[in-house]
């Protein structure tokens, strides 16, 4: 190895720990510090090379990027139309149908995740300025309404389209959008449902009662909002999306079918429609930027032969199970960091040294980003836009609480994202 490549190697390691610290802002350290890494490596900026820093960026160009945009059109016409409030109404009432007030706060998690999930930022207090008061009402426990609530970031960083980490993830495995999301939604799922459980028996362990005229005036509250569509026009485009998903179509088309089946339900003229699905692609900003700088660094990572090296270094713990060992790496890893973001650092090179041993690509991915998706909440109850804000709209809660409650159920998360890993390996 050349003296120019280990500089180089040293300078990408450098940028790695100073990216896991959170000392400086993440994507400008990633693409600054893997765009010197390679520049010393002696990679021309352009030309005709066989590999050139110009052919690196392009490489960050993802066909994921084109899925994320075909969503987000019909997000954005969704939100725009007021069919998604007429949507998160129904998941709430569902949920109080199916168990009173731990229902409430738990459909209301779960609606504020998918919604997160699609948009790449998902923002549990949506739901929880309505659900979280009348969950309490319902005879929930304030902290534990705030916990429920604030789970919602499990689905949308899991199942969801956008979060940069996660594309950098599939495109690292070469693998796109679909029986992945859905098996993030299953993992996330069972978080949900772990806490529900634990609601109900705290519930029944306090000997707490609603009367039927309580519960009936909490969902009226819910109920007199005014809407701009029924329920059956609001979810028929999420059966389009859906079936779309569940026959291979590509995604960036069966997004761009559902919104302009949203448009003519909506009975909305063609300019005004392609304007909104326009200002639901402007989501796109900070996780495009954040993508192409992490793909870029990934390739700049392989490129100056630093996979190789971190390769023959951990050579002796892949020697027991590569996929098995990428899901301890990305649990300690987002244990540590309590950042999915953060965690992009350490996942994507060791993905690559997984790959290389020819492990399931799959079965890789999903390891890398359930073992640190997850657990990124435990410490905390999350970085921004997680448990903290949901905490000012519930009455009666507070963070550490609140964070203590959900760390069972994260937990068991996990084991279910590991269940899921060995599955995928085994089938």
């Amino acid at each position: 190895m050349t003296t120019q490549m280990i500089i180089a190697q040293c300078l990408m390691v450098l940028t790695l720990v100073i990216m896991i610290t959170g000392m400086t802002p993440i994507y400008i350290t990633a693409i600054t510090g893997a765009a010197i890494s390679a520049i010393v490596a002696g990679f021309p900026l352009a030309g005709s090379a066989p590999m050139t820093i110009a052919k690196m960026i392009n490489s960050g160009l993802n066909p994921v990027i084109a899925d994320m945009t075909g969503i987000l059109l019909f997000i954005g016409i969704m939100q725009a139309t007021g069919f998604l409030d007429v949507i998160v109404r129904d998941i709430v009432l569902w949920g109080n149908k199916l168990g009173g007030g731990p229902g409430v706060c738990t459909a209301g998690g779960i609606a504020a995740g998918v919604i997160g999930a699609l948009t790449g930022f998902t923002q549990p207090v949506i739901t929880a300025v309505i659900t979280g008061p009348a969950a309490v009402k319902l005879g929930v426990d304030p902290n534990k309404v705030a916990g429920i609530q604030a789970h919602a970031g499990h689905i949308g960083n899991l199942a969801g389209f956008t979060h940069p980490t996660q594309v950098a993830i599939l495109a690292t495995a070469g693998i796109g959008y679909g029986l992945f999301n859905v098996l993030g939604l299953i993992d996330a799922l069972s978080i949900f449902f772990m806490s529900y459980v634990r609601v109900i028996y705290d519930m029944h362990k306090r000997g707490v009662t609603v009367s039927e005229e309580d519960r009936i005036a909490v969902m009226e509250e819910i109920k007199n909002k005014e809407y701009k569509t029924t329920s059956g026009k609001a979810f028929f485009p999420f059966l389009v999306l859906l079936i779309g998903f569940i026959c291979g179509l590509p995604i960036f088309l069966v997004g761009l079918v559902s919104a302009l089946v949203v448009m003519i339900l909506a009975h909305k003229d063609m300019k005004s429609a392609e304007q909104t699905m326009m200002q639901g692609v402007g989501l796109i900003a900070t996780p495009l930027v954040a993508t192409i700088g992490f793909l870029f660094m990934s390739t700049v990572i392989k490129q100056i032969g630093l996979v190789d090296t971190i390769s023959t270094f951990a050579s002796p713990m892949l020697s027991f199970s590569p996929v098995i060992v990428m899901f301890c790496v990305a649990f300690v890893t987002g244990f540590m960091t309590q950042s999915y973001a953060a965690s992009v650092a350490v996942l994507v090179p060791f993905l690559q040294v997984v790959l290389g041993t020819g492990a399931d690509p799959f079965a890789a991915a999903f390891a890398a980003a359930s073992g640190a998706s997850l657990i990124q909440y435990f410490l905390t109850g999350g970085p921004v836009a997680a448990l903290a804000t949901v905490i000012p709209v519930v009455p009666g809660s507070n963070l550490k609480q609140a964070n203590l409650f959900q760390r069972p159920s994260i937990l068991f998360g996990c084991l279910v994202a590991l269940i899921i890993t060995i599955l995928l390996m085994i089938f």
